[in-house]
């Protein structure tokens, strides 16, 4: 089976290093992986994104105009990117930062997790892209968390490995926030 996922945000929220585990916990699954970064030049701040697909066989392009899942996180991605999600897709989205009232998603599943709020709850405002992934775990079944949890040994660099472990719960938290 053939997933894809697009990651959008702000410099600074993760986007990137949150691609890279799904990329990572999808390559420890045994899975083809086709990652694709771009952020603006201006980094911390301007606009950030990515595209991960992955699947038992070729992935194809990792250039996706209409992603089956968006993970959204903040205002001004949503504005740009959330009519871009296919029919009877996926769009998660930060509630804390991204308003989303009034819009219509034609047969798109609208997720809506208080990420910064959670993160914030944890600890750490940093742990908003780890709430994501868990987010998009929980909600597709895609990816399993234990190997979302595996892939942060690759994802992260290792003098940051001592935050495995509160990574590991908001990786947990963002997925019990889309059960039920």
């Amino acid at each position: 089976m053939r997933h894809d996922v697009f990651i959008a945000g702000y410099g600074g929220q993760g986007v990137l290093l949150a691609g890279n585990l799904l990329s990572y916990a999808a390559i420890h699954e045994d899975k083809n992986v086709s990652f694709f970064p771009a952020y603006g030049v201006e980094k911390r701040g301007g606009s950030a994104m990515c595209t991960v697909v992955f699947s038992d066989g070729d992935t194809g392009s990792p250039v996706v105009g209409h992603p089956s899942v968006s993970i959204i996180l903040n205002q001004l991605s949503f504005d740009k990117y959330a009519a871009k999600v296919r029919q009877g897709g996926i769009c998660i989205v930060n509630s804390t930062l991204v308003k989303c009232d009034g819009v219509d998603l034609p047969d798109v599943n609208l997720v809506q997790v208080p990420m910064n709020q959670l993160a914030l709850d944890l600890g750490d405002v940093r742990m908003v892209n780890m709430l994501a992934c868990g987010a998009y775990a929980g909600k597709t079944g895609a990816l399993a968390l234990p190997s979302l949890e595996e892939a942060l040994k690759k994802a992260l660099p290792e003098r940051n490995h001592r935050l495995i472990p509160a990574n590991i719960a908001a990786i947990r938290a963002g997925a019990a926030a889309v059960q039920g």
